[in-house]
C-alpha cells in the first residue's frame, strides 16, 4: 500500500535519512510531497534547482509504481531523479518517460578545514547590492550557472575580490532545513588558476554544513576541475540520472 508521508520525520525514518531524498523534500515545505511503497521512497517539490522535481529511492518493483502514483498526482512536469540505475530501471517501465541526463550529486558531512589566508583576500557573504556584479560574472563565465541573483530559491551569495574586482563567487541555493546546496560556483576568467574558486567553495561549504548539518550539490561528470575540487574538500560522490515524460 502507498503511504504519504507527512513529517520530516516520516520521511527521514523511511529513506534512511538520505540526503538527496531530504533535500527533494525541502521539509515538506508548501508544495512539497512524498511517499513511500515497500523499499520505495519518492520526495517532491517545485521551483528546486529550476525545476519541479521527484527523487527516487528503492528497487524497481516498488519505484516504478511510487513514481506512477506521484506523476498521477503532481503532474508529468516532474523530473525523476536518482541513482542511475534505478532511474534508468523506472525510465524503461513508466509510459513516456526517457532519461534525460547523468551527472554526480556529492554530499559532506563534516565542515571542511578552511586555512587562513595568506593574503589579504578574504571570503564573505556579499550584500545584495553585489548582485549586478555576480550576475555580470556569471553572464561571462558561467552563463548555464542555475543559479542567477534573484532566482527562486536561490538564498544568499558568497564571494571574494581580487584586484579591486568579484574574483569568485559561490550561492547557498534551493537548501533544505536539513541538506545545504551549493551551487552558483564561477570564477572569472582572468583569476583562474589561482584556487579561487576553491577558496570560496570551502567557505561556502564549511557556512552551510554548520547552518543545516550537511550540504550537497551537483555537478557534470565531465568537469574534472570541479569534481577534483570537491573531492579536495572532502565532498563524496555519487552518480545519479535525472528523468522526464517526453511530450
Amino acid at each position: 500500500m502507498i503511504h504519504e508521508l507527512t513529517s520530516p520525520a516520516q520521511v527521514r525514518a523511511a529513506c534512511g535519512d538520505d540526503d538527496l531524498l531530504m533535500w527533494a523534500a525541502q521539509g515538506l515545505r508548501p508544495g512539497a510531497r512524498a511517499w513511500s511503497l515497500g523499499d520505495a521512497v519518492v520526495t517532491a517539490a517545485p521551483d528546486l534547482a529550476r525545476r519541479a522535481r521527484l527523487a527516487v529511492s528503492g528497487g524497481t518493483a516498488s519505484a516504478v509504481p511510487l513514481v506512477r502514483h506521484a506523476l498521477a498526482e503532481l503532474g508529468p512536469a516532474y523530473r525523476p531523479l536518482g541513482e542511475t540505475r534505478t532511474i534508468a530501471e523506472v525510465a524503461a517501465k513508466v509510459e513516456g518517460m526517457e532519461v534525460a541526463g547523468e551527472f554526480s550529486w556529492m554530499s559532506l558531512l563534516r565542515e571542511p578545514a578552511v586555512p587562513v589566508p595568506a593574503d589579504e583576500l578574504e571570503v564573505g557573504w556579499l550584500p545584495g547590492e553585489a548582485s549586478p556584479e555576480v550576475a555580470a560574472l556569471l553572464t561571462d563565465f558561467a552563463p548555464e550557472s542555475y543559479a542567477v541573483p534573484g532566482a527562486a530559491g536561490v538564498t544568499r551569495w558568497a564571494g571574494l575580490r581580487a584586484e579591486g574586482k568579484l574574483a569568485a563567487v559561490a550561492a547557498d541555493a534551493w537548501s533544505a532545513p536539513d541538506v545545504g546546496l551549493l551551487a552558483g560556483v564561477a570564477t572569472a576568467g582572468p583569476f583562474r588558476g589561482r584556487g579561487l574558486g576553491e577558496r570560496v567553495c570551502r567557505w561556502v561549504s564549511r557556512e552551510l554544513v554548520y547552518a543545516y548539518g550537511r550540504v550537497a550539490l551537483m555537478v557534470d561528470d565531465d568537469n574534472g576541475p570541479a569534481l577534483g575540487v570537491y573531492t579536495r574538500i572532502g565532498y563524496t560522490r555519487r552518480g545519479i540520472a535525472a528523468a522526464g515524460i517526453t511530450p
